[in-house]
C-alpha cells in the first residue's frame, strides 16, 4: 500500500525534525512538506530529513493541503498531517487500521477521545470543535452516520476518495469539507482516538483571537451552508 504524508508548514523549524523522524518508515512511501513562506530554515530541515519540499505561496490552510494532494504519487492512502508535534506520528497505525481492514474511506484522529495532555488544547479550541462536531452530528448524523466529536488535523483518506471528492476549500473549512463530501458522497468516515500534546512553538490559529474567530467561521458557515446546499438538491431531485 503506497502511502503518501503530507504536513503543511509555516515556520515550523523547532518542531519538523522530530515530527520527521517520528514517522513509521515501513508504514510511509513519500513524505510531502508543503512549505508556505517559512523564514526560520524548516524547508531546510524538511529537505536534509528526506522530505520532498514543495513552496506554495498562497496562504490557507486547506490550499497547502491541496497543493500537496495534486503533488501525491499514485497514493493508495493520503495522510495529513500539521508539523507542529501536537499529534503523534508514531500513531499512524492507529489512523491507517480501519482502511487497511476495509471498514473506512476516511479516518479521523479524534483530541477529544483520546489522550489530551495538560494544556494542548486552550478551551475555546475544545469549546469550538465540540460546537460545529456537534453542529455536523445534528445535521449529518441521519442517514450519513457522522458521528464525529472532533476536526482535527490528522486524518488519512484513500487516495482514489480524495480524487473523487475534487476537495476545493482553500481555508480551514477544507477540513470540515473533506468530511462533509465524504459523508454525502457514501463514504465511510471513522474516527479512531488519538493522543495530543502541547505543540511547540506559537499557533497560528489558537494563539491568536483573529485566528481562532477566523476559523471558527470558516468551519461553521460551510457546515451549514453544505446543509442547505443539500437539502436544496434533495427537494429538486426528480422522482
Amino acid at each position: 500500500m503506497r502511502v503518501s504524508v503530507i504536513i503543511p508548514t509555516h515556520n515550523e523549524a523547532q518542531a519538523i525534525q522530530r515530527v520527521l523522524a517520528d514517522l513509521p518508515s515501513d508504514l510511509t512511501t513519500e513524505v510531502i512538506v508543503v512549505d508556505s513562506n517559512s523564514n526560520d530554515g524548516t524547508p531546510e530541515i524538511a529537505a536534509r530529513m528526506g522530505a520532498r519540499v514543495i513552496q506554495e505561496p498562497r496562504r490557507g490552510y486547506g490550499r497547502a493541503c491541496l497543493t500537496g494532494l495534486a503533488a501525491a504519487n499514485s497514493p493508495d492512502v493520503v495522510v495529513f498531517l500539521d508539523g507542529d508535534y501536537s499529534d503523534r506520528p508514531s500513531e499512524l497505525p492507529i489512523l491507517l487500521a480501519p482502511i487497511i481492514e476495509g471498514r473506512a474511506d476516511i479516518t479521523l484522529g479524534s483530541r477529544l477521545q483520546g489522550r489530551r495532555s495538560a494544556g494542548a488544547l486552550p478551551w475555546h479550541q475544545v469549546f469550538g470543535n465540540r460546537l460545529a462536531a456537534s453542529l455536523i452530528r445534528l445535521l449529518f448524523s441521519s442517514p450519513y452516520g457522522l458521528e464525529i466529536t472532533d476536526l482535527g488535523p490528522f486524518r488519512a483518506g484513500r487516495g482514489d476518495v480524495l480524487r473523487a471528492l475534487a476537495l476545493e476549500e482553500t481555508t480551514y473549512g477544507w477540513a470540515v469539507e473533506m468530511i462533509l463530501k465524504g459523508a454525502l458522497a457514501g463514504y465511510r468516515v471513522v474516527e479512531v482516538p488519538v493522543s495530543y500534546y502541547p505543540r511547540i512553538g506559537k499557533s497560528k490559529i489558537s494563539g491568536t483571537l483573529k485566528g481562532t474567530v477566523g476559523a471558527g467561521w470558516f468551519i461553521l458557515s460551510l457546515i451549514v451552508r453544505y446543509y442547505f446546499r443539500h437539502r436544496r438538491a434533495g427537494k429538486t431531485r426528480p422522482a
